[in-house]
């Protein structure tokens, strides 16, 4: 095979226009907008819900809507919820999915067992929605980053904690935060969150790695970032005043527990690398990391073993299969809308015969209705026409009648003038 050989870069004189590119991506990217699916886990009163509307700056749970542990029983549910959010003319539809109950029962066997099924089946989604013949554009639904919630009890990591971060850390990506970080003292925070890196390394559980960027005061947030790991973060719906500010902070008889001051926790470390620098690398790495894997594993089982024996994928059925499944449901569907236009086609034919019929009856009414007057006039006519022949008879008579006296007077007319002649 022969080797492409690349000719050296030139620069040129005058402008040509693909420099635009980016400006024309960008503008792509703009008009379509963005998604971002976020998933937090853990105990209930950890200030998850307080922590999203800090993140970003709006009520994404509030009173009149709030968190799922506030409206769900204690157990493992999956729930979702769909904010539309709105910056500098870039929209971001933001799915935060949440895990009432996670970690509150008495027995938590098997407690991540449904965050786990979650996380596949929207791989299984995407995975299905790519492998159809007829692809439409497709909503990327999967979860692209997990905020998991540590309890501050300065001990390390639970049992709990450990076995869902193995379960997961394959599948998405995992962030680490010690919650209620205002509950703790500096030290005694720097000291679990050594024990929780202990454990973590200790239990070969792969959180997410903040990678470099380019941008040198980013990249020096992207260090410090990976140095305070996990985060130790903190929320709060109050605005208050601090020397002529406004401020989220937790209030104490002591003071002022700031939220975005970093001195105080690792909040705005967090929503900078989260959302200003890494919330595209979460995406990309959900794609081409944990989906990839997923997808490997589902389609290795196309080959099969030697022994002829053929594994089923996660999915449970095979490419060919599937595209055999759609075809029974677009038979199904053509056949239901075939099926629904003679319907359609039976009950215009029969509202057709409906208003034939009845049109038919209106005009044997109007018929019949007609030949009554009809037979009515024509008994009128024939009464009339007897009257007329009776009164004519009538008068014949009493014409002849009237001749006949006037001839019976000339005669005795004439004969008395004979007699005066004689006379």
């Amino acid at each position: 095979m022969a080797a492409e050989k690349l000719n050296p870069v030139r620069n040129l004189e005058g402008y040509v226009g693909f420099a635009n590119v980016p400006n024309q991506v960008y503008r792509k990217a703009v008009k379509h907008g963005f998604e971002f699916s976020l998933m937090v886990v853990g105990e209930s009163g950890l200030g998850k819900s307080t922590l999203l509307n800090s993140l970003f700056l709006t009520d994404v749970y509030s009173a009149e809507y709030p968190g799922p542990s506030l409206r769900s029983k204690k157990t493992v549910q999956i729930q979702q919820t769909r904010v539309l959010l709105r910056e500098g003319g870039v929209h971001l539809l933001l799915t935060v999915i949440d895990t009432p109950g996670f970690g509150d029962a008495i027995n938590n066997a098997d407690c991540w067992k449904p965050v786990v099924e979650f996380v596949e089946s929207r791989f299984e989604e995407h995975l299905n929605a790519e492998s159809r013949v007829n692809r439409r554009p497709l909503r990327d639904t999967r979860v692209h980053c997990c905020l998991y919630f540590l309890a501050p009890t300065g001990h390390g990591l639970k049992a709990i904690d450990i076995e869902f971060m193995k379960q997961l850390h394959e599948r998405v990506n995992i962030i680490p935060l010690v919650a209620k970080a205002d509950t703790m003292t500096v030290e005694e925070c720097r000291q679990f969150k050594k024990q929780v890196l202990k454990d973590i390394q200790e239990n070969e559980i792969h959180i997410y790695d903040f990678p470099e960027v380019d941008n040198e005061e980013d990249s020096k947030q992207t260090k410090k970032a990976r140095a305070s790991m996990p985060l130790a973060v903190m929320g709060s719906n109050v605005l208050v005043d601090s020397n002529g500010r406004k401020v989220r902070a937790r209030v104490y008889p002591w003071g002022l527990a700031e939220v975005e001051n970093s001195e105080h926790c690792d909040f705005s470390v967090l929503r900078d690398l989260l959302l200003r620098c890494h919330l595209q690398d979460l995406k990309d790495v959900t794609n081409t990391v944990h989906y990839e894997n997923f997808r490997a594993q589902c389609l290795a089982g196309l080959a099969g073993p030697a022994d002829g024996t053929r594994p089923r994928s996660s999915l449970g059925r095979s490419p060919l299969e599937q595209m055999e499944s759609e075809r029974h449901e677009q038979e199904g569907r053509l056949q239901r809308m075939e099926a629904e236009m003679d319907a359609v086609f039976a009950a215009k034919v029969q509202e057709k015969m409906q208003k034939l019929r009845s049109s038919e009856a209106d005009l044997v009414k109007r018929q019949e209705s007609m030949m009554n007057t009809l037979e009515v006039q024509r008994r009128d006519l024939e009464q009339r026409r007897r009257q007329f022949e009776e009164e004519r008879q009538s008068l014949e008579a009493h014409i002849l009648q009237l001749e006949q006296q006037a001839n019976t007077g000339l005669r005795t007319l004439e004969r008395n003038k004979k007699k005066n002649k004689i006379f």
